[in-house]
Formats: structure tokens, sequence, C-alpha cells
């Protein structure tokens, strides 16, 4: 079996975080897996939704906003506020993205402030959905390291990383972080949200009018494993590469992290 881009079977498309994307955001990143690219942005709103402060719910919010901009596909995409409503496949995947970032963000040690993770989808290859998770992740990581500098919060909030990556079977076989073509053309497609110590968080899977085996299915987590410990590394990277703060900060950040 040869992948249409010449990759190993277990191998990721190069992989990439641009920190400082959005200057007006918390916190920032373009995100490339390929040619899938994703602006992931983190802004903090010092106030939490009305329905926290109804039922008298303590501690912040998360929540996420995603959307594939017109031009991040072959053929243009219409925009959602010309239908005049959110499709169905942005609004389930925007739901995907919040849910798996509030289960390794502490909400109590964010006080009384709501993040909002947008993600924004300047090219679509394939994975952009995982692609928004991951690169959400670090967006927000860089953002609560700057409400610690400022002193607006004393404990870092994130418990752990997480990370995006999709599997499946292409031929028979297999794969590792798909692309378009290998998505379009597989016969089982999974997407997996996992942890830094390898907890799943989520996993969504199905077969393209075909079936799979216990086996297949073992096959494709064992790749997904594989390929979160190879993301969660260039994920932390990421994150002391942004920090502009001081050696002191730098040093906070990498304990939170447990990096050596």
């Amino acid at each position: 079996m040869i992948r249409p881009d010449g990759r190993e079977f277990d191998q990721l498309r190069p992989i990439s975080f641009q920190s400082g994307i959005a200057p007006n955001a918390t916190g920032s990143v373009l995100v490339s897996f390929g040619n899938t690219r994703v602006i992931c942005a983190a802004t903090v709103q010092e106030d939490v939704p009305r329905w926290m402060k109804y039922q008298k719910v303590g501690g912040g919010w998360l929540t996420a906003e995603y959307n594939m901009l017109p031009y991040s596909t072959l053929d243009r995409k219409q925009r959602d506020i010309s239908t005049g409503r959110l499709d169905g496949r942005s609004s389930e995947i925007q739901r995907l993205i919040g849910r798996s970032l509030r289960a390794v963000v502490d909400l109590k040690k964010l006080g009384p402030r709501t993040i909002w993770l947008d993600c924004d989808v300047l090219q679509a290859d394939g994975g952009t959905r995982t692609a928004s998770v991951t690169g959400g992740c670090v967006a927000i990581a860089i953002a609560l390291n700057k409400l610690m500098a400022d002193g607006k919060i004393k404990t870092f909030p994130m418990k752990k990383l997480i990370t995006g990556i999709s599997a499946g079977i292409y031929q028979d076989t297999a794969i590792l972080d798909l692309d378009y073509p290998e998505d379009k053309d597989a016969s089982v497609d999974f997407n997996v949200v996992m942890t830094e110590d390898l907890e799943f968080v989520e996993m969504q899977g199905s077969g393209e009018e075909a079936v799979f085996t216990d086996e297949q299915m073992a096959a494709m987590l064992s790749l997904a494993r594989k390929g979160v410990k190879e993301i969660t590394a260039l994920q932390k990277q990421a994150i002391l590469d942004a920090d502009q703060a001081s050696l002191t900060d730098l040093k906070s950040l990498a304990d939170s992290f447990k990096r050596p």
C-alpha cells in the first residue's frame, strides 16, 4: 500500500505551531497538519454565562466555535451567516472541541471568567477537527500562562494537554493522520482525542459503507497513541516557545507540564 503523499502507514504529516497569529487574543496559534491549517485563538472574558449566574455555579466556563472559511476548500464554502444558521457538521465539531478541552481544564481554578476558543479553518486537507483540538489546547495553555503572569490566577488550571488525531483503514491497511484523499476513500475513519497520559477523552469512528474488526480497531488505536506521543512533545515545545515572560514564569509553566 502506497499512501498518496508517500508517507509510511504510521507517519504523521509535518506539524507546526505558529504562536501570536492573532495578537488581540489572549493566546493564539496557527496549527498546520500538512496542508490543513487552522487558526486557534483563545480570548478570556472577565464574566461567565448567564446560566451560571442564575444557577449559582462557581468557577468559570470554556466554550468553542468552529468555522470553515469560504476559501478553505476547493469549491467555495458558503458562509453560515448567508444561510442564517450554523450547519450541522460545524455545530457538532465545535461541541466536540469544547467538550474535549473542558475535560482537562479545572474550571474552578479559572475563576469567574470565560475562555472563548475560536477555530477558523484557513485550508482544509483532512483532519480539521483534530487539528482544532490540538491547536486549541496550545492556544488555551498560552492564554492561561498569561493570566498567571498577570496575577489573575494563582494555579495553572490546565490539568493535562490533549491531542486530537485521526486514524483509519485505507486500502485494507490501518494508517495514521489521514489527509483529504485518504479520508475520502477510507473504508473506516476514526477521530481520537487523548490526554498526554494516553487517556481517552473522546472517540468518533465509523465504517464508510463498511465494517471493521477488533483487530483493525486495535491497530487504529495503537497508531493514535503513537501519534499523540509525538504531537504532545511538539505542543509542549510550542507553549514554552510562545512564553515571553521571565525565567521564573518559564520554570512555572515547565513544572505545570512536568517537563524536565
